[in-house]
């Protein structure tokens, strides 16, 4: 029994000392992107400089490497804001550092799809272990129902797009995550190239369109969603009053969110 109660307790210290061990801050991204991703002027996008990150390839291999020597109990072993601040910038880290090998080649991401598979399917990062896809980090972690159940995620990862809500200058931090989502959502609907409210009609991105479901499932629809930002989509009260406002999504732009300095 004793034998049974110590090798138990090894397991859980173990555990918990990889846990610690991991960086929390992600601060070799953080450097990264406060090096290369800068916010536009209106503060409601930004612009990445790709050849910045190219240059400086071998410090995003070893964060990426990093990420990738994760195993999934580990992961599973991280507090939730941990797990979510780790996946998010898995993401937005594999998705620049993808683009910055071919963006001298490319107008759009989605060119480095292929002609049966959208480039969000292709398997090509290290995680937990396997080689997965954008769309299993996103659509099967991220988004998986009972873990995080938070909509403002589609605000804070990011498709290397114009159309996209802006990346950040920095990682996104477990002690600071709320703070962060909050602040980059109302970035993104403070934005009238991508939402305004005009003649009484709400434009908003096709974000809201693609992931309907999720802000359903946090506020009931997503009208009510919206309803907590009005200040941010500069729409009175009254125009909220009616659950029959008028809904229309503006086009989205695939372009890169590249900036023309290097």
């Amino acid at each position: 029994m004793k034998f049974v109660q110590l090798f138990s307790a090894l397991i859980i210290f173990i555990s918990t000392s990889s846990a610690n061990a991991f960086d929390h801050s992600h601060y070799e991204f953080d450097l990264l992107l406060k090096k290369h991703v800068t916010w536009d002027e209106d503060g409601g996008t930004s612009t990445v400089n790709y050849f910045g990150f190219e240059q400086n390839k071998g410090s995003m291999e070893d964060y990426l490497q990093t990420i990738g020597s994760v195993s999934r109990s580990q992961f599973e072993s991280f507090e939730k804001k941990q797990q979510l601040a780790f996946l998010i910038n898995a993401y937005n880290a594999y998705t620049i550092f993808w683009v910055s090998q071919h963006h001298r080649d490319i107008k759009s991401i989605k060119e480095l799809g292929t002609l049966f598979r959208n480039p969000w399917k292709s398997k090509r990062f290290d995680l937990f272990g396997n080689v997965v896809s954008l769309d299993f980090i996103e659509h099967q972690l991220i988004r998986e129902p009972g873990r995080f159940d938070d909509p403002r995620i589609h605000m804070a990862v990011n498709c290397a797009s114009i159309g996209c809500p802006a990346l950040r200058p920095e990682a996104y931090e477990a002690s600071r995550i709320n703070e962060q989502m909050h602040d980059s959502t109302l970035r993104f609907l403070s934005d009238t190239s991508r939402n305004i409210f005009k003649d009484g009609i709400l434009f908003v991105s096709p974000i809201f369109k693609w992931y309907e479901v999720d802000f359903k499932r946090k506020s009931g629809s997503l009208l009510n969603w919206l309803r907590d930002y009005e200040s941010a989509l500069k729409i009175e009260r009254e125009s909220f009053t009616s659950n029959h406002l008028l809904i229309k999504y503006t086009k989205y732009d695939w372009s890169l969110n590249e900036s023309t300095s290097d």
